[in-house]
């Protein structure tokens, strides 16, 4: 069992940063593939982003790809979201996400889920 908490969400202007963390905690963090997926209201949850157990490899969705990156730092347990350039559209509830297997883009494949943190953008 693998337990996840995302802090790190706010208001930000358009234009601006934030940087999200997610903090895991029970079993080994680095034994796990870690994502990062929003939901805005009314739509489904998307993904942003993966990250493999070493934090070697990376994987962005085309609509964050450039602006927002993925880093790991196994000895705190720690997956981050560095966003820059934000958006209005990159308003959501930003969650992160672990598996034991390879990086997935379906929220389905993820096991262990974070309550969510509100990342809002205005203009």
């Amino acid at each position: 069992q693998v337990q996840l908490v995302e802090s790190g969400g706010g208001l930000v202007q358009a234009g601006g940063s934030l940087r999200l963390s997610c903090v895991a905690s029970g079993r080994t963090f680095s034994a796990y593939v870690a994502g990062w997926f929003r939901q805005a209201p009314g739509k489904e949850r998307e993904f942003v982003g993966g990250i493999d157990r070493s934090g070697s490899s990376t994987v962005y969705a085309d609509s964050v790809k450039g602006r927002f990156t993925i880093s790991r730092d196994n000895a705190k347990n720690t997956v981050y979201l560095q966003m820059n350039s934000l958006k209005v559209e990159d308003t959501a509830v930003y969650s992160c996400a672990a598996r034991t297997s390879w990086i997935a883009y379906r929220a389905s494949a993820y096991e262990y889920w974070g309550q969510g943190t509100q990342v809002t953008v205005s203009s």
